[in-house]
């Protein structure tokens, strides 16, 4: 009655139609059982599985039979006329995942965007979302909005109305509905550089023109900023001002203020990317700046995946104003609402004390991790440097020698067992130079961290 015992049936089962012609009978249930030794529950889950694919039929009083299976032509598929129909609007991804592909099996992680399972809230996440699975209403059809009680939740922290909030389906899916919303096809947005490749490829695939503006130890600089909004006229600059993915900046306090007050000056909006206010390796995180936001500037993003598990798909849109009506309106479009259950769940999981104890035991043990990574690069790849000790997050960012080749290195290390991520996929156009970002979150243990630095070293 396991599912192990129902895949390895299916599987059995599976190779009796690849065997048999369409319209076939399959031996019947008590055959089944006597045949391969398991019970009569897991009979009918198997096949009741491979009916819902459409592998077989079944036919009350009657039996099982292979359903019709495809006639094979002999002829390759040609699909060659796609290409022209679907022109050049492809979405390019590689930024996502690296020119690499995905790592190998057993390799040790030191990139990647999440922590790994033993620092993920999945115990009390489970309990939430069982709890939740028990309410009443749990699957009726949620406001296109979200449920009140957890927009109130995300409307706390950014000193906001719950009316101004819009529940997401996660961080990304956030960015994208914001791109489309603020910025027509074709127009040029401002982006730090470097900054987040999730969100490069957002807006690229919304049909805008990333344009970098530097940072330095303090964030974004104003300066460069204001030159850029009046080179390209553009009305939208997306930021990371808090734990900033992948150097762990954080905007300076006198920087908060004249940012918001040259993009009110442009009469632009500032979509600000707070997706790891929950990971700051315990010390207080500053006010977003929607908190200080007078005049409807600021977009506000926040998510609580990275602190709680992948899988939980869940964040927030704040804004005042048309923005947030035109924010609602591509929601209405694109899916209707996020799954009640995962929102009642959420809000579950936000509102116990278990959340808080969670989150700063996550923050204790990233602060642990960061200072290992930081202390094993220093003792293996002392030619390296990394750039600042984050105070939140989940990565390292590296520069590396003048001339070295970050994708030769990364390949090299892939053979020794690490993954590790390159810096080019950071920059919206010319790097700044060779960079590595090595995350310190995604390992099993302290232990197996250190053995991916040491293993680095060997690579040097």
């Amino acid at each position: 009655m396991s599912d192990s015992s129902t895949s390895a049936l299916v599987s059995q089962l599976r190779s009796l139609v690849r065997a048999a012609a369409s319209g076939d009978r399959l031996p019947s249930s008590r055959e089944l059982i006597e045949r391969y030794r398991v019970g009569p529950v897991t009979v009918s889950r198997a096949i009741a599985q491979l009916a819902a694919e459409g592998v077989v039929v079944t036919r009350p009083g009657s039996g099982t039979y292979v359903a019709d299976k495809p006639s094979a032509t002999g002829e390759p598929l040609d699909t060659a006329w796609q290409t022209v129909a679907l022109t050049d609007r492809s979405v390019d991804t590689r930024s996502l995942t690296g020119t690499l592909g995905p790592p190998p099996d057993g390799a040790i992680l030191l990139d990647g965007g999440y922590p790994h399972r033993s620092l993920q809230a999945t115990r009390f996440l489970s309990a939430a979302l069982a709890r939740a699975g028990r309410r009443p209403d749990a699957w009726d059809r949620a406001p296109a909005t979200g449920l009140a009680a957890l927009r109130s939740v995300f409307a706390g922290p950014a000193a906001a109305s719950p009316d101004d909030v819009l529940i997401t389906a996660g961080g990304q899916s956030g960015l994208s509905m914001a791109f489309r919303a603020i910025a027509a096809p074709g127009s040029p947005v401002l982006v730090e550089s470097p900054t987040y490749p999730g969100a490069l490829a957002a807006a690229r695939a919304a049909g805008l023109r990333p344009v970098p503006v530097p940072i330095d130890d303090d964030g974004v600089r104003p300066d460069l900023l204001a030159e850029a909004f009046a080179m390209t006229e553009a009305r939208l600059f997306y930021c990371q001002p808090t734990f900033h993915n992948p150097t762990g900046t954080v905007l300076a306090a006198e920087r908060r203020t004249r940012v918001l007050e040259v993009a009110r000056a442009a009469g632009a909006f500032v979509l600000e990317d707070d997706f790891a206010r929950h990971l700051s390796h315990g010390t207080t995180a500053p006010r977003p700046l929607i908190a200080d936001d007078r005049d409807g500037t600021v977009v506000h993003l926040t998510s609580v995946t990275k602190a709680a598990a992948p899988s939980l798909r869940i964040g927030a849109l704040i804004a005042r104003g048309p923005v947030l009506g035109r924010m609602q309106a591509i929601r209405r479009v694109d899916d209707f609402f996020v799954s009640r259950p995962l929102q009642e769940a959420a809000l579950e999981l936000l509102s116990a004390p278990s959340w808080e104890r969670h989150v700063r035991k996550l923050g204790a043990e990233l602060r642990e991790r960061c200072g290992k990574a930081a202390a094993a690069l220093a003792r293996e790849c002392p030619e390296w440097t990394v750039t600042r000790l984050p105070s939140g997050g989940l990565h390292l960012w590296v520069r590396l020698p003048e001339g070295s080749d970050a994708n030769a290195l990364a390949r090299a290390a892939r053979e020794r067992g690490v993954v590790v991520g390159t810096g080019e996929r950071f920059f919206a156009a010319e790097p700044a130079g060779p960079f590595l970002r090595l995350g310190f979150a995604a390992t099993a243990d302290v232990a197996e961290l250190v053995e991916g630095v040491r293993r680095l070293g060997n690579v040097v």
